[in-house]
């Protein structure tokens, strides 16, 4: 017996990309949806922190669109301005030469203005944080828990849920908004920077905003990050030297850190999802770790549960 949609209540946890692409398809599908999160904006780790008036990327550095539907997704902001062609083209350190890849997309309004986008006419109650499954699942239809597995696992989800959650794999990372007084280092979109003690990856978030803004926004190593959990603003002046001794830049930045405790998952599954009874769990650690797994992973969570 197909269900009643318009009577259909679900309740997501987390506004994420994957949480925010679950509830949208869920809602154009006819359900009722809440999305709950305890932070103060929408987005999670597709994050954009306001720095000297301009919005830095903080969390993911850009999107790769390969499958269908995320492709159609990532057109549509790209047709009402929203995101744009970044470059396929990445410096691969030690060495400095370059790598072709991917095309990578970037938002000019920050990424976060596309989980705004998501979100627009949706439920979302934020600065709403949830204690447990069962604090929430009581009046609702379904709870899908859109957040990294050691977070749904403080939540005391039912056992499949909470043996795929304690199965994920989660690196640390610091980011550092590195705002210089010019630009004065070669042309450079981003580089991933290998065998390095503390710096990952660098991006140039002036040429990847397309505003040529002077900011430079770096992520440290895990092991780095592990070091400075408690006082992420001590790993700032550490990666600005990095990124100063790698790229020749001799100025000094203003530096603004963001700690990302679950910033980075291995892949643990093959399947999309995770389901116990009407309890599920969806995020970009099932499958590649990318913006693109997110989204999908919230949409198959949504199909399955219109499917009924």
């Amino acid at each position: 017996m197909a269900l009643n949609l318009s009577f259909v209540d679900i309740v997501v946890v987390g506004a994420g990309i994957a949480g925010l692409s679950c509830a949208r398809a869920l809602a154009d599908g006819g359900a009722r949806v809440r999305v709950l999160d305890r932070g103060r904006v929408v987005g999670g780790r597709l994050a954009s922190r306001r720095v000297n008036g301009r919005y830095a990327d903080i969390g993911a550095a850009y999107l790769v669109a390969d499958e269908p539907g995320f492709v159609a997704q990532t057109e549509s902001w790209q047709a009402r301005g929203l995101a744009r062609p970044w470059t396929d083209t990445l410096r691969v350190y030690p060495g400095g030469t370059d790598s072709r890849g991917p095309v990578r997309w970037a938002a000019p309004g920050g990424l976060r203005s596309l989980a705004t986008d998501l979100a627009d006419g949706l439920d979302v109650r934020l600065s709403t944080p949830v204690d447990s499954v069962d604090s929430v699942v009581q009046g609702a239809d379904a709870v899908v828990l859109a957040v990294p597995g050691p977070q749904a696992l403080r939540l005391s989800p039912p056992p499949a849920i909470a043996s795929a959650a304690a199965s994920q794999t989660w690196r640390p990372v610091i980011a550092a908004v590195l705002t210089y007084p010019e630009r004065t280092w070669a042309r450079l979109h981003g580089a991933f920077v290998n065998d390095h003690p503390v710096l990952a990856t660098v991006c140039d978030d002036g040429d990847r905003r397309g505003d040529a803004a002077p900011v430079l926004v770096a992520h440290s190593t895990a092991e780095l990050a592990a070091e400075h959990l408690d006082a992420p603003a001590e790993a700032g002046p550490v990666l600005a030297a990095a990124v100063g001794e790698l790229l020749g830049i001799t100025a000094s930045p203003q530096v603004e850190t963001h700690r990302w405790t679950y910033a980075q998952p291995e892949k643990t599954s093959e399947a999309p999802y995770a389901r116990d009874g009407q309890v599920w769990l969806c995020g970009d650690a099932f499958g590649r770790p990318r913006v693109q797994t997110a989204w999908l992973s919230g949409r198959a969570v949504a199909a399955a549960l219109l499917a009924g």
